[in-house]
């Protein structure tokens, strides 16, 4: 079992490495009272560092406490019950509606137990590596965002793996990681599920999927859906005043799209929910009144901010899928 961790590139001083990672070991309970911790020898051998630079992070922990030295025989655990504060990285994608949601629920469960950094790659792959790259080494957990970006795996694989938490979107290549997240297939294939006696009033379904932020497991579970149950359907890049079909039902996983196609109905004098059908992705407040209310497919977004909480509270490794529902309003 690891108890230290040292990330040579990591701006943090070697000797502070040391010290929050026997603090991270003993805060999740890895070390108990009276274990014994590496020896300077060991520590100062398997990181290339100096003996001075160990025994400082040792001094600095029996100074407060937490540690005790044995002559001839090494340095063991004192105490469990000091006032550890973790200090915890936040990489969302963008800041919006959703992301708040996950952030503030995410805050009250931790309730004040640890100090939140958060960060924003705006879907910048370089932007990503740069804050994970200056993170490393400076903080106790890593909740990384990677959403569909391409490399994300490998830049995400420098962080120590037993403190990073994965958010909102895993793939094959982060399986090894603890993670709360949609699963975009499935959850696109039951909310149009759910809905079937009522798209089957409609003649086409037709997915409105940019492809640059979104998940393409959205897509997957569309077509599976159409194909297994027999319904014709289309998948476009974008909506720009185009006409509008009667009998169409239009998928939509953004909001902008969102915006152009009820414009474009009130354009034609067509009424949601009778000549055609929205369904919209990610359910907000505003979709509850809009147009008398928009049907959509929706993750909880509050629950998962609430469910990672929990996780890291609890030193929880689970890959837990979130609840997603179809919430049907009159634009169906």
């Amino acid at each position: 079992m690891k108890i230290i961790s040292i990330n040579q590139q990591s701006n943090q001083p070697k000797y502070k490495q040391i010290v929050l990672s026997v603090e991270i070991a003993i805060a999740e309970k890895r070390l108990q009272r009276n274990d014994k911790l590496p020896s300077v020898n060991k520590v100062s051998l398997e990181f290339s560092i100096s003996r001075d630079t160990v025994l400082l992070a040792y001094e600095e922990l029996k100074k407060r406490g937490i540690i005790y030295a044995i002559l001839g025989k090494g340095y063991y655990v004192k105490s469990v019950e000091f006032s550890f504060e973790q200090r915890i990285f936040l990489l969302f994608d963008e800041l919006n509606a959703f992301k708040e949601d996950i952030y503030n629920s995410f805050l009250e469960v931790m309730d004040n137990k640890a100090q939140v950094d958060i960060f924003f790659h705006h879907f910048n792959i370089e932007m990503f590596k740069k804050l994970i790259y200056e993170s490393n080494g400076n903080y106790s957990k890593y909740i990384i965002m990677p959403t569909n970006l391409v490399g994300s795996a490998a830049i995400i694989k420098m962080l120590p793996k037993q403190d990073v938490y994965i958010l909102d979107q895993t793939n094959a290549e982060l399986h090894d990681f603890p993670s709360v997240h949609q699963h975009f297939i499935k959850d696109m294939y039951d909310g149009l599920m759910k809905g079937k006696s009522l798209l089957e009033k409609y003649s086409k379904l037709v997915l409105i999927f940019p492809g640059n932020k979104e998940p393409i497991g959205m897509v997957d579970g569309f077509n599976q859906f159409c194909v297994e149950h027999h319904f014709e359907h289309q998948i476009i890049t974008s909506f720009e005043e185009q006409l509008i079909a009667k009998g169409d039902v239009y998928i939509i996983p953004t909001d902008r799209h969102l915006v152009n196609v009820i414009e474009q109905s009130k354009r034609q004098n067509l009424e949601i929910g009778k000549d055609f059908g929205i369904i919209s992705y990610n359910d907000t407040p505003l979709k509850k009144v809009v147009e008398n209310g928009i049907t959509t497919i929706s993750t909880d977004f509050k629950a998962m901010g609430k469910t990672l909480a929990k996780m890291l509270l609890h030193s929880s490794k689970e890959q837990i899928e979130n609840p997603s529902d179809l919430i049907i309003r009159k634009s169906l």
